[in-house]
């Protein structure tokens, strides 16, 4: 091992992110990748599908994405889509792998400060990649000609440096209207480094079924999601029921996710699953002794069961009145979460 990969296995994550950022790409053509990884210190192995750096850092070595089928209608000149870098290889549940996601934030925000755009990749990665399944948060400090994002991947957080094009590419041209086109949630904030980002269009649940999974989806992976990422998330939902949209649901997970019920007098939420604060205590510190009578507590990062939740919330929207799917409104005030404007594309749920 040369003396920069010595250097590269002791490195600080927050150094890792300094110096992918200032790296040159080179077009990401395969001369000026391979000038990047000399640069770098991580000697070139692996096959030509499969490119690997040898960085020497216990978490493991980098991998590169070369342009494939699922990646060439995005790019424009590019070879490569992706340099990975792991940073950590912590316990493979979900508590664990948030913790080390957390760390791993923390770190590079000290050194690059607070990311541009943050979110969850749900349950489909970029150019379709498949996700982890307790969650698939990402940060992400954008900039020309490329981006560095700190993703939740198979094993444990990874510092990712992509050419910015082809990734928001592919990311806009998935706003095509059917149901389940995109997954997740994306979050921007006001930093000059957004100028021009490019925002999809959504798609709309059709049936209740579409909106059991995507909810299920969402519920059962989010403490894990806002523990790692350092967010609180409050959804209030809002049932039409023909005459009006009262506030039906209060959605609210930071480290734990807690559920409040307002339905109406006419509707029994015990018999739908719903509980008090004496069966659910945890939801005091949330909702106070006296707040509203029917909660739940769906506890913390892989605790959740995000199916089961999701069928109580539908049965308990349509006891209440809703009809139709589109009559379950994410209320306006989900979309701020600290400085950055949320869209929650994996929902399917329209926003009022």
């Amino acid at each position: 091992m040369n003396e920069q990969q010595g250097n590269t296995a002791q490195e600080s994550i927050g150094d890792i992110a300094r110096r992918l950022v200032a790296a040159d790409s080179g077009g990401w053509t395969p001369e000026g990748v391979r000038a990047l990884a000399a640069g770098l210190g991580w000697a070139w192995a692996g096959t030509a599908d499969a490119p690997v750096l040898i960085t020497g850092r216990s978490s493991g070595d980098a991998r590169l994405r070369p342009v494939g089928d699922y990646e060439k209608r995005y790019t424009d000149g590019e070879s490569y889509v992706e340099l990975a870098v792991p940073v950590a290889d912590p316990a493979p549940d979900a508590a664990a792998q948030a913790a080390a996601f957390r760390a791993a934030k923390e770190e590079v925000t000290a050194a690059l400060g607070k990311p541009s755009v943050m979110g969850s990749h749900g349950d489909m990665g970029p150019f379709y990649d498949s996700e982890p399944l307790w969650g698939a948060p990402f940060l992400r400090w954008r900039g020309r000609p490329d981006t560095l994002e700190l993703r939740a991947g198979k094993s444990g957080p990874e510092l990712v440096l992509q050419p910015t094009d082809p990734a928001e590419n592919w990311f806009w041209r998935q706003g095509v209207g059917e149901e389940h086109a995109i997954s997740g949630f994306f979050g921007s904030n006001r930093d000059q480094a957004n100028v021009g980002l490019g925002f999809p269009g959504g798609w709309t649940a059709r049936s209740w079924e579409t909106v059991t999974r995507s909810l299920g989806d969402f519920l059962g992976a989010l403490p894990a999601e806002t523990t790692a990422l350092g967010i609180r998330i409050g959804m209030p939902l809002y049932g039409r029921d023909g005459r009006s949209a009262p506030l039906l649901f209060d959605v609210v997970c930071g480290d734990r996710l807690s559920i409040a019920c307002f339905a109406p007098d006419e509707v029994d939420p015990a018999a739908l699953g719903w509980g008090t604060v004496a069966e659910f205590p945890h939801t005091a510190s949330v909702f106070g002794d006296d707040g509203p009578v029917w909660r739940v507590d769906a506890g913390g990062p892989g605790e959740p069961k995000g199916r089961a939740l999701a069928e109580m919330l539908v049965a308990t929207a349509r006891a209440a009145g809703a009809n139709d799917p589109t009559d379950v409104i994410i209320g306006g005030e989900a979309g701020y979460v600290d400085d950055y404007h949320v869209t929650y594309y994996g929902l399917g749920l329209p926003t009022g």
